[in-house]
């Protein structure tokens, strides 16, 4: 509405200022928005300028000291190497069959079984366990031949081995039935007991 006022009055008596302020109110407002906004930038290129200019002589005066100056060295001194020194003629396999062997001999002579129920139990697995050892010299074989650098004779050699512990499975096969035949009355009071497992103990010398 003042707009309207001066600009009637303006044009009325000829006064220019007067005639649509608010035309050059904003003219000046978006002019000087303009100004400082141009002003304002200006000095973010001039910040972004020195931080660059900052950056480069960094980097260039990181590219003059020596490498060695930047390394940071152990305070004691490191062993070139943490592997063990194996002497010349030694041979360490990560495969020791007779480690493995060994450890069944010891448990063997140390086994110490509750009662006899226990060796038939045993007994009763020996082929499955005769039939792992068999199939490790079956492995060697095939692999021997396969894979690594052996001549074919040394696979026949394991295979060998093979049909001589599956001949040990075969007679393994046998012990159990054989047990229970020799030992059919102890088993069954056992698996079987008259009147109870209490009531068989009767009969125990």
């Amino acid at each position: 509405m003042l707009g309207c006022l001066t600009t009637w009055i303006g044009r009325k008596f000829d006064i220019p200022s007067l005639i649509h302020p608010g035309r050059r109110l904003y003219r000046r407002m978006v002019q000087t928005a303009g100004d400082q906004r141009a002003a304002r930038d200006e000095a973010a290129r001039q910040t972004l300028r020195e931080q660059e200019a900052a950056a480069d002589a960094e980097a260039a005066q990181d590219g003059t000291d020596g490498i060695a100056d930047g390394v940071e060295r152990p305070a004691a001194k490191v062993p070139a190497s943490t592997n063990p020194e194996v002497s010349e003629g030694e041979h360490v396999s990560g495969f020791q069959f007779e480690e493995v062997a060994s450890e069944m001999e010891q448990a063997a002579n140390q086994y110490d079984p509750e009662n006899a129920m226990e060796i038939l139990a045993m007994v009763e697995g020996l082929p499955a366990a005769l039939t792992s050892v068999a199939n490790v010299m079956k492995i060697l074989a095939e692999r021997s031949d396969s894979e690594f650098p052996l001549e074919k004779e040394v696979a026949d050699g394991f295979n060998d081995i093979f049909g001589a512990l599956m001949s040990a499975v075969a007679v393994a096969e046998d012990m159990g039935p054989l047990f229970r035949q020799a030992h059919e009355q102890d088993i069954a009071r056992h698996e079987d007991p008259r009147n109870g497992t209490e009531a068989e103990k009767g009969w125990n010398v």
